[in-house]
């Protein structure tokens, strides 16, 4: 599932940054978006893939080593 993380500039003018949305593309995420959010601008917009982010496995190892250091 993809995440888009969007910049937006209301219509009062207010800049709100990281408004992470989750959507099958950028037009579904950009239409929830303007429902939220309506008649804003977009400045910016970064795509965050949730697959690939939580494709990075973490060994047992790694997970007792930081147990470990915290006690």
């Amino acid at each position: 599932m993809l995440k888009f993380d969007f910049s937006v500039k209301t219509r009062d003018g207010q800049k709100i940054e990281s408004v992470l949305i989750q959507g099958k593309d950028l037009p579904d995420a950009e239409r929830k978006l303007r429902q939220m959010y309506h008649h804003c601008e977009v400045i910016n917009c970064k795509t965050i893939d949730l697959d690939k982010a939580l494709s990075q496995s973490v060994d047992i190892e790694d997970v007792l080593s930081l147990i470990t250091k915290h006690n």
